[in-house]
């Protein structure tokens, strides 16, 4: 720092270069590195009637930057902010700049005032102005298909061809506002009803660009905070339009990451898979079109994610016809009416894998994974054949994955016993713990299958085989001296998985130790909580020590849950309702 600090002149000198894409890093420079803030604050000021639009957002960042690294500053820059902000000469971009980065320099002070004020320069910015930069151009799609197709010809799997191309999306802005408009949603933080109406008018804005960059906005704070987003999943169901796909293609992606709470844009995702089928033929899946393909398909598994059937026949498209079908593959499983259908194709498409190949585990999963949401017992030989076939190359992962999917099937795939018993005694410990799960699930002799899950607690396996210890019950009783050992270990998320067992296989009698320790572990790591929850709503009255903080819980703004996931976060907010209403 202090070398740069040392060459601070050189950002004086750039900050004039005729190139604005050395003019703009050093604008931003100046702010940070030059010493004499009073001399910052007099270039920014020339420079501002000499820039385009975007240097002058930068210019009145920078000043707020100034104001905030140097207290003998602060209230220069924020006057000068103010008197920007109020000045109707000046396009309503700036003013917004100006407005927002005013605020930045006193957060303790932002009034009722600044929202509605913000919101009435949005509606003022119009696209193609005088003096505006060129927004970026919606060609970065079709380049970023290319680059995703590039990496599949190099034998890429395409889950990681799309993953880096979503990354590149992520990273991109399109209109000149956006970097300023995350800064003011970061400013509002938690006053999430202030926020959603700053999106609203982000949503309904005139200028596209500002639209599209606020899907991901709106996508970012349903995802993090709770609360009744009904009228913003409209406003972003009405970025469907098929005549904008790029847009199109973004809204249905956040759409389809929103889980549960994007039910008020089932009928406006329907609507759009099917005009599209309507306009482009059948085949509309696999359109030549890039951004046309990608808005159908994301619009299609949101759709399915909802469970709706309307999104079946692109799904049936691309299983039979095999353009994308990891795709479809990934969203299957939701579409459980559609079994029948369903279940025939996924078979044959994994069928066709060859698990002697590594790179094909990912796909391999994904459709072991789906067949065990929608199988029923008819299919227990296929996946009976895949643990068969993993097992012969030694890829253990997916062996586990489909021992699984089997167990899920229930008394119903006996059958698969003569192959499943002998992987109890597998050298692998997850193949082990797996066909161990599944014989008990298939056959249901707790006799046979409870002792040697006992010995899998001393494994890596520990919790999940506590988990099945749990669903066996009473008659896992042997199990409970090693489960009480498990309440002391170190990590919390061992403790868990011990104590619902204890409560699952012991019930009242330990009940006080149980409770006591999933709060602690709930306190200790919030991602604990969804099991946490689960446990004690199986525990009904005996919960009720618990309740304090569960009705804490239900005051939170911010999501929780494993992983944050809007999903984990559902249904935690579900058990904790469940629990406080028996109390």
């Amino acid at each position: 720092m202090a070398v740069i600090r040392g060459r601070a002149e050189v950002f004086v000198r750039y900050s004039s270069d005729p190139d604005p894409l050395v003019r703009r890093p050093a604008i931003e420079g100046l702010g940070l590195f030059l010493d004499d803030s009073a001399r910052v604050v007099e270039i920014l000021r020339s420079l501002l009637s000499e820039s385009g639009t975007v240097e002058r957002l930068l210019i009145a960042r920078t000043m707020a930057t100034v104001g905030l690294r140097d207290a003998a500053a602060h209230g220069v820059a924020t006057r000068w902010l103010e008197a920007l902000a109020a000045d109707v000469t000046v396009l309503p971009e700036v003013r917004l700049a100006a407005l927002v980065h005013r605020a930045r320099c006193t957060p303790r002070e932002i009034g009722g005032d600044v929202l509605p004020a913000a919101i009435d320069l949005l509606r003022k910015i119009v696209p193609d102005g005088d003096g505006r930069d060129e927004a970026p151009s919606c060609q970065a799609g079709t380049e970023q298909g290319d680059a995703a197709s590039s990496m599949s010809a190099q034998g890429v799997p395409p889950q990681i061809a799309a993953a880096f191309e979503d990354l590149e999306r992520q990273s991109s802005f399109h209109a000149p506002t956006t970097s300023l408009l995350n800064a003011f949603h970061t400013l509002l933080d938690d006053r999430v009803p202030e926020r959603t109406a700053l999106l609203a008018a982000q949503l309904c804005s005139v200028d596209p660009t500002m639209r599209y960059d606020a899907i991901r906005m709106g996508r970012e704070l349903i995802a993090q905070w709770r609360g009744d987003h009904t009228g913003l999943i409209v406003l972003l169901a009405e970025c469907l339009l098929t005549e904008d796909a790029y847009t199109c293609a973004a809204a249905a992606e956040a759409l389809g990451s929103l889980g549960p709470v994007s039910e008020p844009a089932r009928d406006a995702l329907a609507s759009y898979v099917e005009a599209t089928r309507a306009a482009h033929g059948p085949r509309v899946w696999a359109a030549r079109d890039r951004l046309l393909r990608r808005a159908h398909q994301e619009a299609v598994r949101a759709l399915a994610r909802l469970g709706d059937l309307r999104a079946l026949p692109s799904v049936l498209t691309a299983l039979d016809e095999g353009t994308d079908a990891w795709r479809a593959v990934q969203v299957a499983g939701h579409l459980y009416e559609a079994a029948g259908d369903l279940t025939p194709r996924l078979s044959k498409l994994l069928a066709e894998v060859d698990f002697s190949d590594p790179s094909q585990s990912m796909s391999a999963n994904a459709l072991v994974s789906a067949l065990g949401q929608l199988a029923g017992p008819a299919d227990a030989p296929e996946l009976t054949n895949v643990i068969t076939a993993t097992v012969r190359h030694k890829q253990w992962h997916m062996a586990a994955s489909a021992l699984n999917a089997l167990a899920s099937l229930g008394p119903g795939a006996a059958c698969a016993l003569e192959v499943v018993r002998p992987l109890a005694d597998a050298q692998d410990i997850n193949v082990r713990a797996a066909a161990t799960a599944a014989m008990w699930e298939l056959e249901g002799d707790a006799g046979r299958v409870v002792p040697q899950l006992v010995e899998l607690l001393d494994s890596h396996q520990r919790h999940e085989v506590a988990d099945v210890l749990g669903r066996i019950g009473p008659d896992a009783s042997l199990a409970l001296p090693r489960l009480r050992k498990m309440l002391t270990a170190d990590y919390e998320w061992t403790r868990v998985h011990a104590a619902a067992a204890l409560w699952d296989i012991g019930g009242d009698a330990g009940a006080p130790v149980v409770v006591e320790t999933l709060l602690a572990a709930w306190a200790e790591n919030d991602s604990t909580s969804n099991h946490v929850l689960a446990c004690l709503n199986r525990m009904g009255r005996a919960a009720r020590p618990a309740l304090p903080r569960i009705r804490e819980e239900l005051t939170l703004l911010r999501r929780s849950g494993r992983f944050r996931s809007i999903t984990n976060d559902e249904e935690l907010l579900n058990a904790c309702r469940s629990i406080a209403a028996r109390a």
